[in-house]
């Protein structure tokens, strides 16, 4: 198994140092099963050389994230250790990190969270709760399309990104319909940005459909007066995963979608997601 011989080699590497070498330059390393246990990139595909892309990682449920994002201060002294130098802030800004989250105990935490957002519904506890919803579709949307979430040159925070970087707008929606307005997109962000992602997201936190578009393609075919877009489902459903195979090459890791997915749209995507 692959995340297998990937974890033995992050151990086996980070047992020694390796300050004689040219790996501190490596601006992506691979976490091993533990947060002290890291292995550059180009060492893995040295002794792996099935490992030809870095997709072939994320196609068995590795995720990229800039090291900002993680703030994992374990690396800080693994790198030390290595390389016997520290992490400068101007290497830090450029380190991305592959690291495998446990599918099956997030989607067993999604339904335990499902569950207790409707207790707390149910008593008036919770009356707002898109904070999570909306974390968890950009989660979605990152380990399904292999995209990067690194630290962003603006104000926003972190940005998405494919591997080539391209600049990748993900829009979340939460709930089990769409209102006849539609999604909302604004039209600066569709402006900013080579695609846009909406992941649909049920109330119980499955994904009940997607669209990848061009952010081209919005802003030519859709009425872009105003600072805000409105995608109504009558006018994208052609487009969305349930019924379009177009962007299915976009696919990176398809377990993940088919593990994440209603039980509807899994039905609909086993068959053609090939």
């Amino acid at each position: 198994m692959l995340k297998t011989k990937v974890f033995e080699l992050a151990q086996k590497f980070s047992g020694s140092s390796h300050g004689s070498s040219d790996y501190d330059k490596d601006n992506v390393y691979v976490r091993g099963s533990h947060d002290n246990e890291y292995v550059p990139l180009s060492f893995l595909q040295k002794e792996l050389p099935e490992i030809d892309h870095v997709n072939k990682l994320k196609s068995e449920g590795f995720v990229f994230s800039s090291y900002d994002f993680l703030e994992i201060n374990e690396f800080d002294h693994w790198y030390l250790n290595q390389f016997n130098k520290r992490l400068s802030s101007k290497i830090m800004k450029n380190i991305g990190i592959l690291h495998m989250p446990d599918q099956k105990a997030i989607f067993d935490t999604v339904e335990v969270v499902h569950q207790t957002f409707q207790i707390l519904k149910e008593h008036k506890v919770l009356m707002n709760g898109k904070n999570l919803p909306i974390q968890l579709g950009e989660w979605y949307s990152k380990i399904i399309f292999g995209l990067h979430q690194i630290k962003s040159a603006s104000q926003r925070g972190f940005d998405f990104k494919t591997e080539i970087g391209k600049i990748v707008e993900v829009k979340v929606h939460w709930h089990d319909s769409t209102s006849p307005k539609g999604v909302k997109i604004k039209k600066s962000l569709a402006e900013l940005s080579d695609y846009c992602i909406i992941m649909y997201v049920a109330k119980n936190f499955t994904i009940r459909d997607i669209l990848f578009l061009d952010s081209e393609f919005i802003l030519r075919k859709f009425d872009t007066k105003g600072h805000t877009i409105f995608l109504k489902d009558q006018d994208v459903s052609g487009y969305f995963f349930s019924k379009s195979d177009k962007h299915f090459d976009k696919v990176v890791n398809k377990t993940a979608l088919l593990q994440f997915a209603s039980p509807t749209l899994a039905m609909k995507l086993e068959d053609r997601l090939k």
